[in-house]
């Protein structure tokens, strides 16, 4: 047991010198906290426009790419193939990956403060938030990020265990994850094989008896939050056919003209498909099995137990809602006196995500869950900076996250170039975080070591016919890294 300790001890203390004398560190340096797609547009920008930047990324997990790993569906690959692009990035000689790295665990900010000059906070929204209704805490209300962990690998949500031998399900909320969630539960299992779905998601959803998906919103058509590429996919889907409420579409076309050209494709989408559907999709859900049903103008107001099993949700209690004022894209929405009650066997909560402080140190605001900023300048802190979803709340997708990170970088360039940031002074940087994390017992995880578990993932997967089969312990992940 001394002699394996000792071993151990030593190839950690062989990674974080390699790591630490790799790059020789001169001009300014800059550490982003988080390897998400914000962390690695903010790196992009850096090195290019500052030749004597040098950046190091850090990152909680082993594993890098953080929501374009585990956020996004395993049947949309096309948009993973940014990680060719961030690579690229974290194989540049100024360029460090450390993973295996939590701040406010492992390094605190006044640490960073120290050693960088410059701090940029990039980590995300990773909690979620929640409705605050009766009967949240019943068996099989789940939220839609956790379920999307499950079925992309998150390490955490591998044991989420969701009951699927159920023939209702309950997607709250209809933004694009609501429409992933929906289209990994109802589509053909022939159809996910051949992704980087987890195993154990693979083997549940071939027993699921899921065949009806109700997705809920508060709002009509106009403004719903998914878009076109979303859509289009769940009403051409394998054996599923897209019920619409009719009465939900009243006015809808008639307002058509006025729609922003934008949504116009999505909204003559909607309305095609729920007024008059093409005679091939007609024909091809008369055959369907499953069914996938939009419902608008309802808001949840309380989870109701089953009545077989008292501990686990059986139904859903809904408001019916009502815009305020004339037709638009934007309209608010009330509650009227009206309820509705749909029974579902699985809830599944798509509202949004939430940031959080990982350090005591950070200046946030719970009300709307970010950092507090000016322009991505933290608060009260010279030379901490903060970007994607952390700093802007959870909204857009990828494209407007890459324009949020660029303009970020942007911002520190120029405080680099003007002297608001005075790089002249010198800052150690990795050399004294590798002394900090080495004393504190952190292996850490380089871009090579990832590049490991990368391989590793890819020989799994080959087997099944799969790009790769992810590693969901951290445990196992820092074993292949460390050998």
């Amino acid at each position: 047991m001394k002699r394996s300790f000792a071993l151990k001890n030593c190839a950690r203390h062989i990674n974080l010198r390699s790591l630490s004398t790799s790059v020789p560190r001169h001009g300014p340096q800059v550490c982003v906290i988080g390897s998400g797609p914000a962390g690695f547009y903010v790196t992009q920008h850096i090195i290019k426009t500052l030749p004597d930047a040098k950046v190091d990324i850090y990152e909680k997990l082993p594993v890098p790419f953080g929501l374009v790993r585990f956020g996004v569906a395993p049947d949309h690959p096309e948009v993973k193939n940014v990680i060719n692009s961030f690579t690229k990035t974290a194989q540049n000689p100024r360029v460090r990956f450390v993973g295996n790295v939590s701040l406010g665990k492992d390094m605190s900010l006044k640490d960073l403060q120290e050693l960088y000059h410059a701090v940029v906070l990039t980590y995300g929204a990773a909690q979620d938030k929640t409705f605050g209704i009766p009967g949240e805490d019943l068996e099989n209300i789940l939220s839609a990020r956790r379920f999307v962990g499950w079925y992309n690998g998150q390490p955490g949500d591998e044991k989420l265990n969701p009951d699927l031998s159920v023939d209702t399900v309950a997607v709250l909320g209809q933004g694009n994850v609501a429409l992933d969630v929906a289209r990994v539960l109802l589509a053909p299992i022939d159809q996910l094989k051949s992704f980087d779905i987890t195993q154990h998601a693979l083997e549940a959803l071939s027993e699921s008896r899921v065949k009806r998906v109700l997705l809920i919103g508060r709002r009509g058509p106009l403004q719903a939050a998914f878009t076109i590429k979303e859509a289009r996919e769940m009403v051409k889907l394998e054996n599923c056919k897209t019920v619409f409420r009719l009465e939900d579409f009243k006015g809808v076309k008639e307002f058509m003209p006025n729609v922003s050209r934008p949504r116009k494709r999505l909204i003559e989408l909607l309305t095609q498909t729920a007024m008059e559907p093409k005679l091939e999709l007609v024909e091809a859900w008369k055959k369907a099995e499953r069914s996938f049903e939009p419902i608008f103008y309802r808001n949840p107001v309380a989870f109701l137990p089953s009545v077989s099993t008292p501990g686990k949700v059986g139904a859903v209690k809904l408001a019916v809602t009502k815009l305020n004022g004339e037709m638009s894209e934007t309209q608010s929405v009330i509650n009227t006196n009206e309820f509705e009650e749909l029974k579902c066997g699985l809830a599944l909560r798509s509202i949004g995500y939430k940031a959080f402080a990982a350090d005591p140190d950070i200046p946030f605001d719970p009300k709307q869950g970010i950092i507090k900023n000016s322009q991505g300048r933290v608060e009260g802190l010279p030379g901490v900076y903060c970007g994607g979803w952390v700093g802007t709340g959870p909204v857009g997708v990828i494209v407007n996250t890459m324009g949020n990170a660029f303009e970020l970088g942007r911002v520190i360039e120029g405080d680099i170039k003007d002297g608001t940031l005075n790089s002249n002074i010198r800052k150690p940087g990795f050399e004294e975080a590798a002394k900090i994390l080495d004393n504190k017992g952190v292996q850490v995880v380089s871009f090579k070591d990832w590049e490991k578990i990368d391989s590793e993932e890819q020989n799994r997967g080959k087997p099944s016919g799969k790009p790769r089969e992810k590693i969901t312990k951290v445990s196992e992940m820092l074993n292949i890294a460390g050998n």
